[in-house]
């Protein structure tokens, strides 16, 4: 029972352990407009990296929650996306 469980969670289709992966476009754009926010710190194109960022974040969580490639995938898009949006309501 624990090995099937183990293997559900963090197994991929191909039977592979899958906890990390290369950024895919949506995490690359995150990372960049998130460095690129430490140098604008303010006005007008602050606030438009911020909502890039945001964007981006959010459907790679997205993304992750439905197309994960196992359990762990899946529950880390969840964790991010209810962190993000917290963030912005709180």
């Amino acid at each position: 029972m624990e090995n099937r469980l183990f293997n559900q969670v963090f197994h991929d289709g191909e039977g592979k352990i899958v906890l990390a992966q290369t950024p895919n476009l949506p995490l690359i754009v995150w990372i960049v407009a998130s460095l690129l926010k430490l140098l604008f710190t303010t006005g007008r194109v602050n606030i438009g990296l911020d909502l890039l960022a945001f964007g981006t974040l959010f459907t790679w969580a997205w993304q992750e929650l439905f197309e994960g490639v196992n359990y762990f995938r899946r529950a880390l898009g969840l964790i991010v996306l209810i962190a993000l949006l917290a963030g912005k309501i709180l």
